[in-house]
This record gives C-alpha cells, structure tokens and sequence, in this order.
C-alpha cells in the first residue's frame, strides 16, 4: 500500500473477480479494435475487457467503449432570414 492506495496486478484483480477469458464467454477482437487501450491478451488471444461480444459493438457504428477513436461531430450552419434579422436588430436598438 502506497500513499493510502493499493496497487494491483492486472492478474490480481482478475483472478479476484473471477474472470476467466478461456471460458467461452468472452469472444476475441475484430479488426477495428485494433489500438483500443481495452484489449487484454490471454494466452496470446486478445480480449476485450469491457465487452464480452466486441463484433456486436460494431454492428450499429462505432463502438461506444473504443478509447482510439473519436465520435464525428457534424457542425450544420443556420441560415438565418435577413429580413428576420434586421428586425431583430432594430428591436434591441430601442
């Protein structure tokens, strides 16, 4: 214990929950998990640690639990009627 805080093992910690990656439960990654900082490998396979089925998260679009990548924001521009806006305008001028 270090300045009031445990630090475990990676292993530790799943050996404590329980968590068995051979078990079947938990399928290995697709391809666009590549470079998530969520992979865990066990025996040379590649899991995901938060996520039993990654290929199910992908169906839809991005994966909301994919840390390499970034959801596209799309900015739509207003047109505003100008004749709306100048009496906007004229109105805080009073």
């Amino acid at each position: 214990m270090k300045n009031g805080y445990a630090f475990y093992d990676e292993e530790d910690v799943m050996q404590q929950a329980g968590v068995n990656y051979s078990d079947g439960r938990f399928q290995s990654v697709i391809e666009k998990c590549t470079g998530c900082e969520r992979i865990i490998e066990n025996n040379g396979v590649k899991f995901c640690q938060t996520y039993l089925n990654p290929e199910a998260k992908w169906r839809l679009g991005m994966c909301n639990f994919a840390t390499h990548m970034k959801p596209e924001i799309k900015v739509a521009k207003i047109r505003v009627n100008p004749l709306k806006a100048a009496k906007r305008a004229s109105k805080s001028k009073k």
